[in-house]
């Protein structure tokens, strides 16, 4: 499994395919954060919404990356559990280099200040929430690009537009007085939660929500990778 992991990691870095999302994910960032400043935990929520689709980006761009041949062999020699998995946790460390990269990159461009006002949230608070909204997003983020993946839509097309429709869904289904919220993963929904209080029941109800779509997706994912074994 490990061995497996780090195959798929060496060959996303090596041949340079992990460059294109993680320069869309600055230039989005760079263009966030030069708008102004804002608290840590309401610029990390917006954060965490722009990347989203890029992870999703970067978890298809990941698992595409291997040949055909080679993801097959691999599923005969580890067994198609091992090798999906595998993909997945490999998909997930690429994933939280890229949220480490967003966690620091508005100290580095000036775009977040400290406490301002009384009651206020400390920076130290504003961090932590931050990282909890990232953390919400990637498992969301990596099921929807497996499930755009080349061994799950056999074309580049239908991936494209499993992309697509996903990272634009999470956006127009997450507004406010959506039809069907609970259709999209809990990203906007925890951008406006940063904005103000959050009590400990709503982020209880953010984080189960986020789990049971990602739990959701993924299962899709394994059922489809089955059919398609």
């Amino acid at each position: 499994m490990t061995a497996l992991v780090r195959l798929r990691l060496a060959g996303f870095l090596r041949t340079g395919r992990a460059l294109a999302p993680v320069l869309a994910g600055l230039l989005a960032l760079g263009v966030l954060y030069g708008g102004g400043r804002a608290q840590p935990a309401e610029a990390y929520g917006v954060s965490a919404v722009v990347l989203f689709p890029v992870l999703a980006w970067q978890t298809k761009i990941l698992l595409d990356v291997e040949p055909d041949p080679q993801r097959r062999l691999a599923r005969v020699l580890a067994g198609p559990a091992r090798e999906w998995v595998a993909g997945l946790l490999a998909a997930v460390l690429a994933g939280l280099g890229t949220v480490a990269v967003a966690l620091a990159l508005p100290w580095l461009l000036g775009g977040v200040t400290g406490p301002v006002a009384p009651g206020d949230r400390t920076v130290a608070a504003g961090v932590a929430l931050g990282l909890w909204a990232h953390l919400l997003a990637l498992p969301a983020a990596v099921a929807l690009g497996a499930l755009a993946s080349r061994a799950v839509t056999r074309n580049a097309g239908y991936g494209v537009a499993v992309l697509t429709l996903g990272g634009v869904g999470a956006l127009v289904l997450g507004l406010s007085g959506s039809v069907a919220p609970w259709a999209a993963p809990p990203v906007m929904a925890t951008a406006r939660a940063l904005t103000g209080p959050l009590a400990a029941s709503t982020a209880l109800l953010l984080s189960g929500w986020a789990a049971a779509w990602a739990g959701a997706a993924l299962t899709g994912y394994l059922w489809w990778r089955r059919r398609r074994a």
